[in-house]
């Protein structure tokens, strides 16, 4: 079960963090890969570690708030591959403040990155999906995207993840009879280079101790077997699902 070998999956933010723990799990169970990001220099050298698994890799430059590059990331995809089967939107970036201090520019920021993002990309490469009668999409929202938080005023961040939970769910019973199921996933507290100095703290540790069930943050390659499980030609009928994995945050 689970061999992706054949299939071509797109993961969006691939040069870092969760995006690119992601994407070598992909690798690693057979798909031929488009990675998108701002950042080409590292998407390229990325490659390089990732056709060591035996798979083809198509690195491209995108802003995903960017209708042109996303519009454009997608043509070159179909010209490489012919065909788009797995779409994981994983970019995103947050401004974060709390409700009574943020500024215009932070909320449309925040909300161009997180949220409008993951409609231009389905837009684009659901169209390309329906062709073919067959998609798998994969939105990773987050567990901030559940609940509220008494930690760290992101008010934009929970309202884009937020929305991305119920989109999903919209895309999931649009698209059903197209042979595309639209689920997401909704990540705790992660280690990535951009998080791991913060979560290292005194302060976040006894955080994890006192608000996660398992104590703990998770881990890298500790979200990949929920992306693989979705995009597998096995869960044909797993649709609108919201998955937490987040060590039990959000079951208390």
């Amino acid at each position: 079960m689970f061999n992706l070998k054949g299939r071509v999956a797109v993961v969006t933010g691939a040069s870092s963090g969760l995006g690119k723990q992601i994407s070598m799990a992909l690798a690693k169970q057979g798909a031929d890969l488009v990675i998108l990001a701002r950042r080409i220099e590292r998407l390229e050298e990325f490659k390089i570690e990732l056709e060591k698994e035996g798979v083809k890799v198509l690195p491209v430059k995108c802003d995903v708030t960017s209708t042109e590059d996303i519009d454009n990331a997608c043509s070159a995809a179909v010209k490489e591959f012919g065909k788009v089967d797995i779409l994981v939107n994983c970019a995103g970036s947050s401004k974060d403040k709390g409700v009574l201090d943020m500024a215009d520019d932070e909320w449309d920021f925040t909300i161009a990155t997180d949220e409008t993002s993951v409609f231009k990309m389905t837009r684009a490469f659901g169209n390309v999906m329906k062709k073919n009668n067959y998609g798998r999409i994969i939105n990773i929202a987050s567990m901030y995207g559940l609940v509220g938080n008494t930690e760290i005023p992101t008010i934009a961040y929970h309202a884009s993840k937020g929305a991305v939970v119920n989109f999903t769910r919209a895309v999931a019973a649009e698209l059903a009879t197209s042979g595309i199921t639209c689920n997401a996933i909704c990540p705790g507290y992660f280690y990535t280079e951009l998080t791991t100095q913060v979560l290292d703290t005194d302060q976040f540790q006894e955080f994890a101790k006192t608000h996660v069930p398992m104590q703990r943050y998770g881990k890298e390659g500790e979200l990949s077997s929920a992306v693989i499980f979705l995009a597998a030609d096995e869960s044909s009928y797993v649709n609108g699902v919201i998955l937490p994995v987040d060590g039990g945050y959000t079951a208390v």
